[in-house]
């Protein structure tokens, strides 16, 4: 097993090389440029440019700009982002745990309720109850996420009379008097802004997920080996819980090692309609304004987090199935 884990490891670095190298390069390509706030300013003159350029090797052919920026983030410098007017570590920082949050939640809570549902829709299969999940999976999987998120925060609005659904805030992390709650209190203002966005991307991600788990089990429960076990005269709850769903799984962790390495990159267009201040949202201003050091460091830290991702796949592979042990 610390074989296969170094063998990947080594295997990623040039993937992770080739894809920083093509984005920097699209960067470079793309009409515009990251100086030009720089440019247009009347109170900066052509020589301070031309001193920023230097500095940031801007003047440089596209293949030693990124030799070098690729030297500097191996000793640790992201360089600077200069439509944040700070260091790309800090910014990226700044933004790393409001997105960890809400991504994790909704992935626990995904998973949660997916996973069981797909067992109880296999298990039971056309039954009424299969059908209406059926029939609701459809509906989450053919709805766009920021229409998820305009229908509910509509539907907060309306129900803005009664005193539960008052307590929810529609846009935001925290609320204006947040520095002066108690410690308690912040938790408690922190969950109730994580209430709406996490429904959202809960929604939209337990259909597919759901119906997987779904496919997955009705597969194992026709093979031969669940169809021995029941000849046997195993419990129906040991066939399905112990011998099919273990061997139906294995896709589901697979998936899991994706949106795992998926939790930073966040749901851009969400963070932007609930004023959601994430990683996704930022990486979509680093766009606009051709900041190239954002955007590098940013899918720098998402590269890591996809060869983390794959990692941990692995690894629980090899703990829920022998046979890849093998």
């Amino acid at each position: 097993m610390r074989n296969e884990i170094l063998r990947r490891l080594l295997v990623s670095i040039p993937q992770l090389l080739l894809m920083s190298f093509i984005t920097f390069l699209f960067i470079d390509l793309a009409p515009g440029d990251v100086l030009a706030q720089y440019r247009f300013d009347p109170r900066i003159s052509e020589e301070t440019v031309r001193e920023v350029e230097a500095k940031y090797h801007f003047d440089k052919p596209v293949i030693v700009q990124y030799g070098l920026w690729l030297w500097r983030a191996v000793r640790g410098d992201l360089g600077y982002s200069f439509s944040r007017q700070a260091d790309v570590s800090k910014v990226i920082s700044e933004r790393l745990f409001n997105t960890f949050i809400l991504s994790i939640f909704s992935i626990l809570i995904t998973w949660m309720v997916a996973i069981p549902l797909g067992i109880y829709a296999a298990v039971r299969q056309y039954s009424w109850g299969d059908r209406i999940m059926s029939v609701i999976s459809y509906i989450g999987m053919s709805l766009p996420t920021f229409f998820v998120a305009l229908l509910l925060m509509f539907f907060v609005y309306l129900g803005r009379d009664l005193p539960i659904i008052s307590m929810i805030p529609t846009s935001g992390m925290i609320s204006a008097n947040h520095d002066q709650l108690s410690f308690l209190g912040k938790i408690w203002d922190r969950a109730l802004h994580m209430v709406v966005p996490v429904t959202v991307l809960t929604i939209t991600a337990l259909a597919g997920l759901q119906r997987i788990s779904r496919g997955n089990m009705l597969e194992e429960l026709r093979k031969q080996y669940v169809t021995t076990a029941r000849a046997k005269g195993l419990p129906e709850n040991k066939v399905v819980y112990k011998h099919a769903l273990r061997n139906a799984v294995n896709p589901l962790i697979t998936l899991f090692g994706f949106e795992f390495s998926a939790l930073l990159s966040g749901a851009a267009l969400l963070e932007i309609i609930m004023n959601w201040p994430g990683l996704g949202s930022l990486m979509l201003s680093a766009v606009q304004t051709q900041d190239t050091f954002l955007v590098m460091g940013s899918l720098l830290l998402g590269g890591l987090m996809l060869i983390t991702g794959n990692l941990i796949a692995d690894i629980l592979l090899v703990v829920v199935d022998p046979r890849v042990r093998r």
